[in-house]
């Protein structure tokens, strides 16, 4: 999965109060083994903000007054992201820990807690949403959690909870006996309260966490399972938010958990993504090292069952026009939660496209593991020559010979059951393809069915649904002409192109109907009917979220909008919290306890900035 944005040297935005930090990316490369927050910030800062009045950048008087923390989290996932994405994990420490102020920014205040007496895992059972999905099969098909199709239209907004300083809504909430555990990209773990969002706890964690949270019974309590966008990975006591373990999965600097974890038996199986796709576009960045893997832990302890990689190791290769060692084969990542199948003592998962050349034969790919040992049983690769970075944008020399497509699967496959007994799995990727596949003949393809038009940010992204009569799958397909001026989403989307809902027979992948993009409504800067959010299922229902900040519910016997709101605008909330929303993309909506929740606000594409965690119920 890349990032379609230009980044300009030195911008100044401010959002909800949090300052745009300036940064050079065109300077030489600073050595891995030592690296210096000085001089990080004159090779790459300095000329921004040295003439902080001239460039709109804050002043380096400016940015001593901050924390250190409040400038990282603005270079992860804050206003500064789409520049900073070159630069290496210490790097970013190093000029975070040279420029700010040490302590921590202000936690919740009082009012935001829930009164005495008011604890989590005291709510009602029923219902339940654990993880990426409520069964294993990653079906995103929710067949209890307490919303009728009838009660659909008198759905209203109950509560709203801001995320404090982040302008970026992307964890994918997990809601278990009346409490959600959700986290936040500026790495803060909350446990809330269900009905009213009240806060049980927080728990702050290294990095910027995405990744939908897994339960798992401990005893009395629950082990709350989950990885951070910079390779670490958590245990913590669902109760009170502390610390059992924590274990960084992969050596690899660019390590980035995205995908929720799958839990059997005892074990918690982890995929590996990379920032190294984006780290490529610094022309003397050494491109590229990182290999995609699933590794299996013990729950109790956190301690290693096994790991297995999709790709050989790398070696050196040729120097590129900048005179950068080059490396290969790399990439394949694991970016989507593992499917279960205990039946068959496999656990599946979808692979991401190559970095560097030669591109694999496990890249865009459905690959079987086996769940006791994570040795490869088969894979079944859909698009090959598939290498791709982010400096193909621009015809950067970490541009592999391949040239892309750049067709990762992005989304879990689902597992689903056929009449006669027989199971398969179905993969959608960013071709816009849906691959129905037989896991009984190694992964053999069935069928075969576009449901977009495909591309860098097209196809199925983040997820489809299933309810067994039908495979729901929503396309991206995202078109647009993005700024240059550096700012955090405002892109210019063509508001006619992109979106679409398909619903497809599972046996054979024909198509039961199409449900055309709404159009944008109102016309405004990052409206796009592109519909990437990952699809949620009830009974009779289906949930798809728009880069236009609404969210719609669709007719699941024929396509028909029931219900449809607009998530892009300010909120008051329960954590006093100054909060907004924006495009909807990423993990999808949630349904459990009677209520549907969701994140609204994704800029990573030249979306919306948002920060908000909505919280919806039906109407009495």
């Amino acid at each position: 999965m890349t990032v379609s944005r230009k980044t300009t040297a030195c911008a100044f935005y401010l959002f909800f109060g949090y300052a745009m930090i300036g940064m050079m990316l065109t300077a030489r490369p600073l050595s891995a083994q030592t690296v210096s927050g000085a001089d990080v910030y004159q090779q790459r800062c300095a000329q921004c903000h040295e003439n902080a009045a001239a460039n709109r950048a804050p002043s380096r008087d400016t940015l001593q007054r901050m924390t250190v923390s409040r400038i990282l989290r603005t270079l992860d996932f804050g206003l500064m992201m789409g520049v900073a994405y070159p630069l290496r994990r210490e790097e970013r420490e190093a000029v975070a820990n040279y420029l700010g102020t040490k302590g921590s920014e202000p936690g919740p205040p009082a009012s935001a807690y829930c009164s005495a007496g008011r604890h989590p895992l005291s709510g009602e059972a029923a219902g339940n949403w654990n993880g990426w999905s409520p069964l294993p099969a990653n079906t995103r098909f929710q067949p209890s959690g307490g919303i009728t199709r009838a009660q659909i239209p008198r759905l209203k907004l109950k509560w709203a909870y801001g995320f404090a300083g982040d302008v970026t809504a992307f964890a994918a909430p997990t809601v278990l006996d009346g409490t959600i555990f959700v986290g936040s990209a500026g790495g803060v773990v909350q446990a809330l309260e269900a009905k009213t969002g009240c806060l049980h706890w927080t728990f702050q964690a290294n990095g910027p966490v995405r990744s939908a949270i897994v339960a798992v019974a401990n005893g009395s309590d629950y082990s709350l399972l989950f990885g951070d966008q910079i390779g670490w990975f958590y245990s913590l006591e669902a109760k009170t938010g502390r610390l059992i373990w924590k274990k960084r999965v992969d050596e690899h600097e660019g390590t980035r958990l995205t995908g929720s974890p799958a839990v059997y038996e005892g074990v918690v199986f982890i995929g590996a993504a990379s920032w190294e796709e984006t780290r490529s576009i610094e022309p003397h960045y050494s491109c590229c090292t990182f290999r995609g893997s699933v590794t299996a832990l013990r729950v109790a302890d956190g301690s290693p069952v096994w790991k297995t990689y999709t790709i050989n190791p790398p070696k050196k290769r040729d120097v590129n026009k900048a005179g950068a060692q080059q490396w290969g084969p790399s990439g394949a990542p694991v970016w989507s939660a593992p499917t279960l199948d205990p039946k068959r003592g496999a656990i599946y998962v979808t692979t991401g496209d190559n970095y560097s050349s030669p591109a694999t034969a496990t890249s865009d790919a459905v690959m079987a593991l086996d769940i006791a040992t994570g040795k490869i049983q088969w894979f079944e690769q859909t698009t090959p020559n598939d290498a791709y970075t982010s400096a193909c944008r621009n015809h950067g020399p970490n541009c592999p010979e391949e040239d892309g497509p750049d067709y990762d699967f992005g989304s879990s496959a689902l597992l689903l059951p056929l009449p006669g007994g027989k199971d398969i799995l179905v993969a959608g990727q960013k071709s816009g393809v849906v691959y129905g596949l037989d896991p009984d003949q190694k992964g053999k393809i069935l069928w075969q069915t576009r449901v977009g038009q495909g591309g860098k940010n097209g196809g199925v992204q983040w997820g489809m649904a299933s309810d067994g009569q039908a495979v729901f799958a929503a396309a991206s397909d995202l078109v647009g002409v993005l700024n240059s001026g550096g700012a955090v989403g405002g892109a210019k989307f063509d508001p006619a192109k992109g979106g679409g809902l398909t619903a497809l027979r599972p046996a054979d992948g024909g198509k039961i109907w199409f449900a055309a993009p709404p159009p944008c409504d109102p016309p405004r800067p990052g409206c796009s009917p592109a519909q990437s959010q990952a699809v949620t299922a009830i009974p009779g229902v289906v949930f798809s979220g728009s880069v236009d900040g609404h969210l719609r519910a669709f007719a699941a016997e024929d396509g028909k909008v029931l219900w449809d709101v607009d998530t892009a605008k300010s909120y008051s909330t329960v954590n006093a919290v100054e909060a907004k929303g924006g495009s909807l993309d990423g993990a999808g909506p949630v349904v459990a306890s009677g209520m549907l929740f969701v994140n609204s606000g994704y800029p990573r594409n030249g979306g919306m900035p948002g920060n908000v965690l909505l919280a919806f119920a039906p109407e009495e």
